[in-house]
């Protein structure tokens, strides 16, 4: 994957993630646990910033892309997890999916810069 290409993954997943996280800002809120769904939103909204900063450069930041593979397979595998199970939100499998599709992405992007070097 050139570096140019791992650019435009790490920006467009932010950009992805800058749109689809606020809204959920406005999902209602558990009886117990808000504090989890809320801590949740902020700390992912946090690492669309980091996904932006890998983008712009991506060979600077080569060292970081395992953090930001980390940050969508501990979403995406838990929510299949618990869909397997008949257990998840239907509307959070989606989501999950393309958090693990990006993970593998970011893996993989990661993967080429490093043997690049």
């Amino acid at each position: 994957m050139s570096e140019r290409t791992t650019g435009w993954l790490f920006r467009g997943a932010a950009i992805y993630g800058f749109l689809g996280l606020p809204p959920l800002y406005l999902w209602p809120l558990p009886a117990t646990g808000a504090e989890f769904q809320l801590g949740f939103i902020g700390l992912a909204l946090v690492f669309q910033a980091l996904f932006w900063m890998i983008g712009g450069d991506p060979r600077r930041w080569l060292a970081l892309m395992p953090f930001a593979v980390a940050e969508k397979l501990v979403f995406g595998l838990p929510v299949m997890a618990l869909a397997a199970r008949h257990q998840a939100n239907p509307q959070l499998v989606l989501g999950a999916a393309i958090d693990l599709l990006l993970g593998l992405l970011f893996a993989w992007a990661w993967w080429r810069g490093r043997t690049a070097n």
